[in-house]
């Protein structure tokens, strides 16, 4: 997750799949995990919904991202740093990108800096200290950041920023944060309107972390998607803050003490359908009401376990690319479109896709 601001306009593509979310926007699910699940007609649709004046750049795709010539990354040396490897999704997507980046012949090495600037700063200048052609940052802060990148760049190097549009770099790979939530919340709401009426209303808790920007960003996205799509059908009986597993499992027993009847969870990351979903679990003794559902982004493997364990209450996920492959292999195509100076705009975006039941085991199969 990012520690950033960013509030960014253009807006993906989205076809189903990622997690993914890395971790959706129409309704039929992706076939195939071997690309990124993502229409271009969606990408068309979602930007007539957004104001593009602040920020442009490029939709990404499927076709997109076949454009690229994977051959330049041989014999590359290339340095990631990003905040954290202990989040589960980084650690998938990571795990991944190394094996895709190696499968094409460059040499890679993965650092995190724990969510120190100071130290992504240090390790941004041992990056360029041993020449690498090409340096990946997913900032903790990336103003802190952009002065080191800028003197990377003077050296000769390529750099990429993974979230955030930032100045001094050749190419940022970045999400619109607020549509992520929309996308989030429609997928919640379209749930609602199947279980639920005005006469009789879903009781929505809502697991957010307003202290990091782009996380509020997604909540408050959330909070436009549900009402969009579901309004007069449900009422928000909670909103607690809950990161990872452990504290979203927490704050969800919090909920359910003071509204036994709440059956609807929607969040901001994967720590909040693990969490939820534990604390359903054992709430409902594994016995899951058909109008019991938790919907977040992000994709991880323990994610998708419980999409498709009918004991707990995951019902749908937001994605990116699609599985930690899917992203992994969209990373590697952004390099290789960096180092053949073949990006024509700076900003590309990211598409969304809904992993739901249908599409689980697709997704499954490409992660790590």
């Amino acid at each position: 997750m990012k520690k950033k601001v960013f509030a960014i306009v253009c807006i993906l593509t989205l076809m189903l799949t990622v997690f993914t979310g890395c971790v959706n926007k129409g309704d039929e699910p992706a076939a195939d995990t071997s690309e990124p699940a993502a229409t271009e007609e969606a990408a068309e649709e979602a930007a007539e919904t957004t104001d593009t004046a602040s920020t442009e750049g490029i939709q990404a795709s499927p076709e997109f991202y076949a454009k690229a010539d994977m051959s330049v990354l041989k014999d590359k040396k290339i340095g990631i740093t990003i905040q954290s490897l202990q989040n589960a999704y980084w650690a998938g997507v990571m795990t991944a990108l190394q094996e895709a980046l190696e499968a094409a012949g460059a040499k890679v090495t993965i650092v995190a800096c724990d969510d120190s600037s100071a130290t992504q700063i240090g390790q941004i200048e041992n990056f360029v200290s041993s020449k690498c052609d090409l340096i990946m940052v997913h900032p903790s802060d990336a103003a802190a950041v952009e002065d080191t990148c800028a003197a990377a760049r003077n050296a000769g190097i390529k750099v990429m920023c993974w979230d955030d549009p930032m100045t001094n770099t050749d190419g940022n790979w970045i999400l619109n944060n607020t549509y992520l939530g929309i996308e989030i919340g429609k997928l919640c709401g379209n749930f609602i309107n199947e279980h639920y009426s005005a006469d009789n209303k879903a009781q929505v808790a809502v697991i957010g972390y307003p202290q990091t920007t782009i996380l509020l960003e997604r909540e408050e996205g959330i909070m436009q998607g549900l009402e969009e799509v579901a309004s007069g059908k449900y009422e928000v009986v909670a909103n607690q803050s809950g990161l990872d597993p452990g504290q979203a499992q927490t704050a969800m027993e919090t909920i359910l003490q003071k509204n036994p009847d709440c059956k609807v969870v929607t969040g901001i990351g994967a720590g909040a359908m693990i969490g939820a979903d534990e604390a359903l679990q054992i709430h409902t003794g594994g016995n899951i009401p058909e109008d019991m559902g938790v919907f977040t982004t992000d994709v991880t493997k323990q994610q998708l376990q419980q999409l498709e364990d009918p004991t707990y209450p995951a019902k749908g996920i937001i994605g990116f690319e699609g599985s930690d492959e899917d992203t992994a292999n969209s990373c590697a195509a952004m390099f290789a479109f960096i180092l053949s100076d073949s990006l024509e705009q700076q900003n590309v975006f990211r598409g969304v896709a809904p992993i739901t039941s249908e599409n689980v085991s697709a997704i499954s199969a490409g992660m790590k």
